[in-house]
């Protein structure tokens, strides 16, 4: 006699003894907040230093860009209104995001780099700390980049630091985690906001750190990432007439005069170079993208 609640193995799923496929991700673009596929509809693959496939990205393309300059100007406004305190705050949060995904990270630089997980989990973890040591500049480059200037006559003279605007960022190549974090955070926590170039052969680890920007009260369209072809994206945000201002790190030597060529069509600050992104940071990147404002104010008034 047979038990009416009784299901058979047979049509049950993979038995259980069966190997289970793991569910393959998909990264995409990250443009004011959400994570859009490319317009174009395009990818390409992205291998180890092996040669292995580790996943398809998507290959932004030129209106791509312009939506990510469209998304980071809607967000300036808000962003560098904001106080210097809560832009602290939010870098902060990002680094606890992301120290909760310390293994994920992690994992995705061993496989791109052919490292050792010890190195992997090395570059994690100065990442992470990264973050939290431009959070404690939000509240404190004002007093170093700023003034009261002794000036003689019946009146005060301050400098003032502001915020430049949208500022395009070729992210560099040889650390595609704790070099993008380098390059990143000085430009948001002086209340700039931004659109990222990944690192072509490396894009991964961008993707993963804007799912992290994206559940950590960071506002939508303060940094926006795209990934793809350098080379066809980096002319466009030159040449833009609503970006304010380019890092062009990624960039080598011999690709940055043309650049610089179109940046000159609306007087772009352009700011550049590579360095040792395991040795503490200066205030080099937090001035980079800081104009100084004067302001004369009648004394006794």
């Amino acid at each position: 006699m047979s038990d009416g609640n009784r299901v058979s193995d047979a049509g049950c799923g993979q038995p259980p003894s069966a190997t289970r496929l793991g569910v393959r991700k998909t990264y995409k673009l990250f443009i004011g907040g959400a994570f859009p596929r490319s317009e174009s509809g395009r990818s390409y693959p992205v291998q180890a230093t092996d040669g292995n496939l580790l996943a398809y990205a998507s290959q932004g393309s030129r209106k791509d860009a312009r939506d990510a300059v469209v998304a980071a100007r809607k967000a300036f406004a808000g962003w560098s209104g904001a106080t210097a305190y809560n832009r602290g705050q939010i870098l902060y949060r990002v680094a606890e995001m992301l120290e909760g995904r310390a293994a994920q990270f992690a994992a995705e630089i061993a496989a791109a780099d052919g490292g050792i997980a010890t190195e992997a989990e090395a570059e994690v973890a100065a990442a992470i700390d990264r973050w939290v040591w431009y959070a404690g500049w939000s509240d404190k480059i004002a007093q170093v980049a700023g003034a009261a200037n002794p000036v003689a006559g019946p009146y005060f003279n301050f400098s003032v630091p502001e915020p430049t605007g949208v500022v395009a960022i070729i992210a560099p190549a040889e650390s595609s985690l704790l070099g993008l974090v380098s390059v990143v955070a000085p430009v948001i926590v002086t209340g700039n906001t931004a659109v990222v170039v990944a690192s072509e052969d490396r894009p991964l680890p961008a993707i993963s750190l804007a799912e992290v920007l994206a559940t950590s009260d960071l506002p939508a369209g303060v940094v926006n990432v795209l990934t793809g072809r350098t080379a066809e994206l980096a002319p466009v945000l030159a040449g833009h007439m609503d970006v304010n201002a380019m890092d062009l790190t990624g960039i080598d030597a011999g690709g940055r005069a043309a650049l610089e060529q179109l940046a000159a069509g609306n007087v772009k600050r352009v700011a550049y170079g590579t360095e040792d992104w395991t040795a503490q940071p200066g205030t080099r990147r937090l001035t980079s993208f800081l104009e100084i404002k004067t302001v004369w104010h009648p004394a006794g008034t």
